[in-house]
């Protein structure tokens, strides 16, 4: 790609929720892990879901022959740590499906559960899975929950317990360096490089930009990632040449929140660290430390700075509600939830406008049978019988369009996961992901590889906001 078609696929198109001129941004800070550098989803998640039944194991839960499906859930899901479920729900916050455990709940069964029952991520009751991180996370719940229901969990007392331990072991895989290790020994099992992304940074860099790495991985096993991702399609540069400031284990969100000290790192290949005062300094990589030190920095605050991530709270959240940032985040499961499947979207927008007026026809012959049988107001010309007539012409109409959209819905219903559909909607309306992203995020795009083709130039403007009463 050469970076200057006009013809951008959906899919590699940036999608603007407030407009943001890329001309008045300074300086772009970037995450790491599924931001530069995408994994394969099935190879780490599977991983750490493997490393993380051992541990179990090794505390005794019976859980030698339970299996990871990197299809069976998706990012944006949240759990219910009350009733073992996992939801997905609107913008609003109502589940619009669920399963308790491994198994999808019936419609009904689900409307009746969660009738007066809403997902508010303030209530530690629902847990949140904003990244791609996530999946083996619900994937070893799910299953604990159906264990627990069986009995088969000596010990767990609860589904919030059930969690607890799944929590706390992932929690050693990613800390303990179960997974980084095997990804440094072999990187090229578990990454999808992208040899477009390195020039995405370069066009940034040379077009005045200031770039930096803001990533929560160590630096050991970060320097051996970005070598493998970006070095080889450098021309014999290193990576470190297209960032103006590294800084590895940033801890964040605290990053953005608190005052830490930061270490400069002396020695790459040992990765030895040494603390650091003052400002930082060009062509050295840092440890830790804090947003203000990058500010100051590159000498620039607010909506100067933009951050681009793939973390909805750790990442655009908490840099935009605090600091001002604006915002980038990576959704790489968006090239597939662009997708229009088959076309469907346009047929069954004609199909329900048709339906809509139809029904609105059925109202108004409705409403003159009962002014003629209630005998008051302007009564109609059409007798009872014609009335009748014309409202069951209707009727078989209807049936027939619900026999149309019926499996055109059903077909996007399953576009996206098999199981729980679109990322970006939950039935009709907008997925409690969806309004995530649109609320802390200024764009949205699969790749950081997509800049090639909005250029470091671009004006990226948000769509007219929709409202129900616009056609």
């Amino acid at each position: 790609m050469d970076g200057f078609s006009t013809a951008v696929p959906p899919a590699r198109r940036i999608y603007a929720n407030r407009t943001l001129n890329l001309r008045d941004i300074g300086a772009i800070g970037f995450d790491m892990d599924y931001t530069l550098v995408h994994y394969d989803v099935a190879a780490w998640e599977g991983a750490a879901f493997a490393a993380a039944k051992s541990i179990l194991l090794q505390e005794g839960l019976a859980v030698e022959d339970l299996s990871f499906d990197h299809t069976a859930f998706s990012r944006g899901l949240v759990l219910d740590l009350e009733c073992g479920n996992v939801v997905k729900a609107n913008r609003f916050g109502y589940p619009k499906r669920a399963s308790h455990g491994t198994e999808m709940l019936p419609w009904r069964q689900q409307r009746d559960l969660y009738a007066r029952t809403f997902v508010d991520l303030r209530d530690n009751r629902w847990v949140f899975l904003n990244t791609l991180f996530s999946l083996s996370m619900a994937s070893l719940f799910a299953q604990l929950v159906d264990r627990l229901d069986r009995k088969a969990l000596p010990g767990v007392a609860s589904y919030r317990a059930a969690f607890e331990r799944v929590s706390h072991a992932l929690f050693r895989v990613h800390t303990e360096g179960h997974i980084k290790d095997a990804v440094i020994a072999d990187p090229s099992a578990f990454i999808a490089p992208d040899p477009e992304t390195p020039l995405a940074l370069l066009d940034l860099r040379h077009a005045g930009k200031k770039l930096a790495l803001i990533t929560n991985s160590g630096w050991t096993y970060t320097r051996a990632i970005m070598e493998h991702t970006f070095d080889p399609y450098l021309s014999g540069a290193s990576w470190r040449s297209l960032f103006d400031v590294v800084i590895v284990a940033a801890r964040k969100p605290t990053f953005f929140t608190r005052e830490d000290q930061v270490y400069r790192v002396v020695d790459a290949d040992q990765g030895l660290l040494q603390e650091h005062m003052g400002p930082l300094a060009a062509d050295e990589a840092y440890h830790g430390g804090n947003a203000s030190l990058v500010e100051d920095a590159f000498g620039l605050t607010g909506q100067s700075i933009l951050y681009v991530g793939d973390h909805v709270f750790a990442d655009v959240n908490v840099s935009k509600k605090l600091l001002r940032w604006r915002t980038g985040l990576v959704v790489r499961e968006l090239e597939e939830d662009v997708l229009d499947a088959g076309g469907n979207t346009g047929a069954i927008a004609a199909l329900m406008h048709e339906k809509r007026a139809i029904e609105h026809h059925m109202s108004v012959i409705r409403l003159k049978q009962q002014r003629l049988s209630k005998a008051y107001g302007p009564q109609p010309t059409e007798s009872a019988e014609s009335l009748t007539a014309q409202l069951t012409g209707y009727y078989q109409h209807i049936e027939e369009l619900d026999a149309k959209v019926s499996p055109l819905v059903a077909a996007q219903g399953t576009h996206g996961n098999a199981r729980w559909g679109s990322l970006f909607r939950a039935g009709n309306d907008k997925s409690h992901l969806a309004r995530q992203v649109e609320r802390y995020a200024d764009f949205y795009t699969s790749r950081v590889s997509n800049l090639l083709w909005a250029t470091p130039h671009a004006y990226l403007r948000s769509e007219r906001g929709s409202l129900p009463h616009d056609e």
